[in-house]
């Protein structure tokens, strides 16, 4: 079947089988990144620096009902 097939049967698919195919097009896409792909030195330090900020001060954050509510008041 081709790309373009599968892309023109989406449409008809049930739901549940969308999300089968999105649970396997995740799941594909995260081995692909995982295989071939590796962080740059500025993501890793970025990352570095933002874990070590959150172990520092674990509560700075907001959870994410109050993000949520922020976004909310913000689109009326």
């Amino acid at each position: 079947m081709s790309k373009a097939e599968i892309l023109a049967e989406l449409p008809h698919l049930q739901p549940a089988d969308l999300a089968e195919v999105q649970a396997r097009l995740d799941e594909l896409a995260g081995e692909a990144w995982l295989d071939h792909s590796q962080l740059s030195e500025s993501d890793r330090n970025a990352l570095d620096a933002a874990l070590a900020e959150y172990r520092n001060n674990p509560d700075a954050g907001s959870s994410w009902e109050q993000v949520k509510a922020r976004i909310k008041r913000r689109l009326r």
